[in-house]
């Protein structure tokens, strides 16, 4: 599990997000080197919730024999955001539509 202190975390707040969503890798957020939060998954955000409420017992969960067990992919450096708001320009004569 990678680690990133809370004010680094602040300024590649869309980046850790779209790490986390894509990989399912899980960022722990630190304060002065102990864990206080973390970025997960929406997926193991609803097993933790199923875990909490006693609706999953793990003893006697075991991995499907047709499930392949891959490692985690890591992306080599910054993510960028699939989509940027990019506000119009002057406006167009009727019938210039995109």
């Amino acid at each position: 599990m990678d680690e990133q202190p809370v004010t680094e975390a602040r300024k590649n707040f869309a980046d850790l997000v779209n790490r986390v969503s894509y990989t399912g890798e899980p960022i722990a957020l630190t304060r002065r080197g102990r864990v206080m939060a973390a970025l997960v998954s929406a997926e193991d955000l609803e097993l933790l919730r199923l875990l909490k409420e006693g609706r999953l017992d793990l003893t006697q969960a075991a991995p499907r024999p047709d499930e392949q067990v891959r490692p985690p992919v890591r992306p080599q450096g910054p993510m960028r955001i699939a989509a940027e708001y990019r506000p119009g320009g002057p406006p167009r004569p009727p019938g210039f539509g995109r």
